[in-house]
This record gives structure tokens, sequence and C-alpha cells, in this order.
């Protein structure tokens, strides 16, 4: 009973990083690093719902989740909550605090992403009572940022990473470097860096470029990433500004993505992509986020972001922050 257990619970991850794909499709090098949760974007609704182009705009602790290099102009304590329940009752949830030390930037996190019950099938397919901890995946981090010369923003983390799925336990360790250079006053920001470098094998290791175009009232973002696992792949971001002198509360930001993901088939369960018609796509991603500087006497934000899937269905996720 166990082997069949343990063989779901592979298929599953498997299914977080790439879902189904045409033979055609996959890549090469599919399924030669484990630790897929890893790309999941856990910790960055932003980013998600600008189709993952956030290496060049990744700030406050957001950052420290996508690229450390954004933490370094904070100039004010921040922390963060955020929470992403994914397909098939995968729920992870994260926190993130910022320290500024001088001109360095300190940044911890912690993360737990884990899964409770699963529809689980012996070889005949009759139905195994099931229910228990399956997957408890746990992720600490801590990242320095600095800038240099007004324009140049770098930052690396350090991440311990402890997985643990049906009893089977590995911990492993990664890092991140990152990079920001900031030209025509942060007009233009083009961002570099590595991510999860360490044993390719253990931990999906990626490079990620991008250039990021910013206005008083839009933002425009790309991005090419290259996991070990996996082809390279590119997203698209657009964000709408609302300053606050509009409407007199918080600047808001309406968001829009593209990522060059394999579409997962079609949602036929009344899943609110099928409800927007995005039913037929899983590139397309969606979400919103709020700032107000003197909420209760802080600076707050919100953010949230929507990631319709086919057939996997729709994963969620939102984000809570307070600078103080």
């Amino acid at each position: 009973m166990n082997i069949h257990i343990k063989t779901l619970i592979v298929m599953l991850t498997a299914f977080m990083a790439a879902a189904p794909l045409a033979a055609q499709s996959i890549d090469a090098n599919a399924g030669t690093s484990a630790g897929a949760f890893m790309k999941l974007g856990t910790g960055a609704p932003e980013a998600q719902a600008l189709g993952n182009a956030f290496t060049a705009l990744s700030h406050g602790t957001q950052a420290l989740f996508w690229n450390p290099a954004g933490a370094a102009t904070s100039s004010t304590r921040e922390i963060q909550v955020s929470h992403m329940q994914y397909w098939e009752g995968v729920a992870d949830s994260a926190v993130a605090y910022l320290q500024p030390m001088g001109k360095t930037v300190l940044g911890v996190t912690a993360r737990y992403l884990r899964l409770d019950e699963l529809d689980a099938r012996d070889g005949d397919g009759v139905p195994i009572p099931f229910n228990g901890d399956i997957m408890k995946d746990f992720v600490m981090s801590v990242s320095l940022a600095r800038s240099f010369f007004g324009i140049l923003d770098l930052g690396a983390t350090a991440k311990y990473i402890n997985e643990n799925n049906d009893g089977t336990k590995h911990t492993n360790a990664a890092f991140d470097l990152g990079a920001k250079l900031r030209l025509f006053e942060s007009r233009v920001v083009l961002g570099l860096m590595g991510q999860n470098l360490g044993n390719k094998e253990d931990v999906p290791t990626a490079m990620r470029g991008g250039a990021a175009f910013n206005t008083k009232y839009f933002t425009l973002s790309g991005e090419l990433v290259d996991y070990v696992d996996d082809k390279v792949r590119f997203g698209l971001g657009l964000a709408i500004h609302v300053p606050e002198e509009i409407v007199q509360v918080a600047t808001f930001d309406l968001r829009i993505g593209y990522y060059d993901r394999p579409n997962y088939g079609f949602s036929e369960e009344g899943e609110i992509g099928e409800k927007i018609g995005l039913d037929t796509t899983s590139k397309i991603t969606l979400g919103f986020g709020f700032y107000s500087q003197e909420l209760f006497g802080y600076g707050v934000g919100f953010d949230y972001a929507m990631m319709p899937s086919g057939a996997l269905g729709t994963a969620h996720q939102f984000s809570v922050r307070m600078q103080f």
C-alpha cells in the first residue's frame, strides 16, 4: 500500500512543476531535479500576477522569494504573510521579514507546504483510506542586500530545504544570487539572478534575466527563465497604476501576465477561470494590489494573484505586508 501512495505523491509533485504535457513538449531533462515545489513562486503574488516577469521589478519582502537584490532599496522594517492555495488541496504559506541595518538590508523567510489528504488507490483501483502528513516541505532562508553607486543593487540568499514526503525525508541547501541595474531614475531596470544554486539533482537550479519599463501610470516587464530540468521559457507582465492622489486612499495596481507554460486541458468544473473566459488556457495570470502609506499609522499593502490552470483547477495566492 505504501508503494502506491508514494507513487501518487511523486506524480503529484511532478504535476506541480510540469503537469501533463504532450510527449513532444517534454524537455529532455524533465524529472532530473528534485524539489519541484521550489518553482511555485510562493511569497510573491505580484510576480505570479505578472506572468513571473519579476526579476527586474522585485522589491520589499517579495524580493526575498524571487530576486533578493530587490530588497536593497528598502528603508523601513517590513513583515509579510502570504498563502497560496494550489491544486488538489496543496497549501503553501510563508512569512518574511526585512530589517535595514545601515546600508545593508537583512531578510529572513520561512515557508511551509503541506498536503493532508490524498485520493489513494491500490493496484486494482480500490480506494485506500489515507489521511495524515502526506507532504510537509519546509524552507528557511537568510538574505543580505545592498545598493552601490545609487543604481546597482546586489543580493544573496542562503536556503535550508527540508522535504518530507510520506515519511521520506531529504535536506538540502541552495543559494540565490541576484542583481538589479536601475537606469534613467529607475524608469528602466535590468535584472539578473541565479536561483536555487546548488546540486542540480536536489534543487531546480535556474538562471533568470528580465527587464522593466516604469512610468507613473503603467509598468511593462519581461523575463526569460532557464530551469535545469526544463526548456527556456518567457513571461510578460503589465501593471496599470492608479496613483494615490487620484483615489485619496491608496495606490492601486491592476495586473495581467502571460507565462509560456503548457496548457493543462479544459476546465469543466465551474472554476473561476471558466467564468471569466480562461477555461482553455493556462498561460494567462491576473491580479491586483494596493498600498497605503498611512493606514493606521503604518505602510500597509495587499497583493493577490490568480493562476487559471485548465483541468487542474485555479491556484490563488495573496499576501499582506506592513512597514513600520
